[in-house]
């Protein structure tokens, strides 16, 4: 996957060769802002890099960020456990069921997110140490999880759980303070988008059910949460969690984990250990309560009645947060193990630390070459880039046929992917927003979508959809829901494009929409990009600091040694 060329593209996931900052992608529509500001990410990136490089290398350094900052958190609340036991929580943060099945499901940026996790835990302990460059840390890697919505909560959350403990040089007050205050800078993106276009404050209640935690083979859902799966999608999921070795991964890997659980009770006073252990029990109970039937009903109740709700509606992702204290309790195991069965410690954690880590690969053993293949590059047909270079963004919105926002084409595989054509044009492209899952359909935030989607289906005249602001009319073959097109409609437009792929129709006189205003939405990104930069310039300058105050220290230590060297 991460050497081959091509794009992905798989279910939620879409990388295109060029993205375009559209009002979509800042969020300026009337669905939600879920993709914000990923999307408007990508297009800055995608002007000087490949969609398809830029989405790899984003993916590849967020599975490097967990594993490494999973070994920073073991040495920094279990300083001396030595690197068998780092290896051992590296191994446990990467290569788990959740990480496995959002990477089927197409979630790469939201493992971004799941990647700061145990870095944002770090850098709120250096802020309790009062530690040089704790705040920068803080602000860069929750700039980091900021890349989604979700993403920033759960590094945020689990961060201020963290700075609100007792204890600690700096007042609770102070430090409570600067990490909401950070939370609010980096998710400025999306709650400017929200508060701008209105899309997404309300949701429809099937979502609740749909999107519920789900039990997997012999485990219930208890188990399956707390073996961090349990994904909403039950095709989202590597091949050896649809059989009965769900129930032996997940034994092997909570085995792993409760070797370590005695030694982190030892440090039950310990203020970060104990905030670690509330939230992982909450992001273990709470999907699992939300798939109960009063749980069900609370979600559908929130739904109607709480603006933004919608975004909590996929309750197994927030089982995130426990990996952080499933990683330090796995690296507690190894010292664990080789204190009750074989006391020589040099040769036996490495031992001990070996069979741990086998241990949870054996848990999941599809999750090598890309989750068994699944996750692969493809090839986009020729034809994507025609269409991409006429469609211009003054000439009117896009509408796609057929309807629906998902497609199964023969060159992404079995699996059904998101339409690519919001990402791959220049203009705006109108999307409903509806998703169809197992026992119904799910509805959308994209009310004028309706409208035209309906018009195009009804055969109703170009004037009317001309009328509505859409200037195109892009029409995909060769995907489940092509057969059977209304063509009424499409024989009174003018075809500019088409091929065995695609066709593309321009309609006469479109009504252009007013542009809304993008000044705040643009700087809201603006912020949250000067947010991430200075974390890193700060982090970048204290280590700097630290490194020339150490050797500074070294030659005056030398000289006071040595007298006679001195010049």
């Amino acid at each position: 996957m991460f050497t081959s060329p091509g794009y992905l593209l798989l279910r939620d996931a879409v990388s295109t060769p060029r993205s375009y900052l559209t009002d979509s992608a800042l969020g300026l529509s009337d669905a939600a802002a879920r993709a914000v500001p990923q999307d408007a990410l990508l297009a800055w990136v995608t002007t000087v890099v490949d969609g398809g490089v830029a989405v790899t290398a984003i993916l590849a350094a967020s599975l490097w960020a967990a594993g490494f900052g999973a070994a920073r958190l073991v040495s920094v609340l279990l300083p001396g456990s030595g690197v068998p036991a780092q290896v051992t929580a590296v191994t446990v943060a990467i290569w788990n069921p959740y990480v496995g099945e959002r990477l089927l499901q197409g979630h790469w940026s939201l493992l971004a997110g799941y990647a700061a996790l145990p870095w944002a835990v770090c850098a709120a302990v250096a802020v309790r140490r009062q530690t040089n460059g704790g705040w920068w840390a803080l602000a860069f890697w929750l700039g980091v999880a900021g890349l989604t919505p979700t993403g920033v909560l759960l590094a945020g959350v689990t961060a201020v759980l963290v700075l609100a403990m007792p204890g600690g040089r700096v007042s609770r007050v102070g430090r409570l303070a600067g990490g909401v205050a950070l939370i609010v800078a980096v998710s400025a993106p999306w709650l400017v988008a929200t508060a701008l276009s209105g899309g997404g404050t309300e949701a429809d209640p099937a979502g609740v059910s749909a999107f519920a935690a789900r039990a997997e083979p012999l485990l219930g859902t208890i188990g399956s949460v707390a073996g961090l799966g349990g994904i909403w999608n039950a095709d989202a999921v590597p091949d050896s969690r649809t059989t009965p070795w769900a129930l032996v991964g997940t034994v092997l890997l909570l085995a792993v984990v409760a070797c370590g659980l005695p030694a982190l009770w030892r440090r039950r006073r310990h203020p970060v250990v104990v905030a670690l252990a509330v939230v992982a029990a909450v992001a273990v109970l709470g999907p699992v309560l939300g798939a109960t039937a009063p749980g069900l009903r609370l979600g559908e109740w929130a739904m109607v009645h709480v603006p933004g709700a919608g975004l909590l509606r996929d309750t197994q992702k927030w089982v995130a947060p426990a990996m952080p204290l499933y990683a330090l309790a796995a690296a507690a195991g190894v010292g664990t193990l080789r204190r009750h069965f074989t006391p020589d410690r040099a040769r036996r954690d490495i031992a001990w630390a070996a069979l741990s880590v086998v241990a949870v690969i054996g848990a999941l053993p599809d999750l090598a070459w890309g989750v068994g293949g699944q996750v692969r590059p493809v090839r986009y047909p020729d034809g994507w880039q025609q269409v991409a270079s006429i469609v211009t963004s003054d000439a009117g919105d896009v509408a796609v046929l057929p309807a629906g926002m998902f497609r199964r084409f023969e060159y992404s595989g079995p699996a059904p992917v998101l339409d690519p054509t919001p990402r791959m044009v220049r203009a705006d492209v109108l999307q409903t927003g509806t998703l169809i899952v197992e026992g119904g359909a799910v509805g959308g935030e994209g009310s004028r979508a309706v409208d035209v989607e309906q018009l195009l289906l009804g055969g109703a005249d170009p004037s009317e959809l001309a009328a509505r602001g859409v200037g195109w009319v892009l029409v995909e073959h060769g995907t489940p829901g092509d057969d059977g097109l209304s063509e009424e409609t499409l024989d009174m437009l003018t075809q500019v494009y088409g091929d065995n792929d695609l066709t593309l129709y321009q309609v006469d006189g479109a009504w252009v929409r007013e542009t809304p205003d993008r000044t705040v939405a643009i700087l809201a990104h603006v912020l949250l990009v000067l947010v991430v930069a200075a974390g890193a310039i700060g982090m970048l300058g204290t280590r700097l600091h630290t490194r020339i105050s150490e050797l500074l220290r070294a030659f005056a230590a030398f000289f006071r040694r040595n007298p006679g060297k001195q010049t």
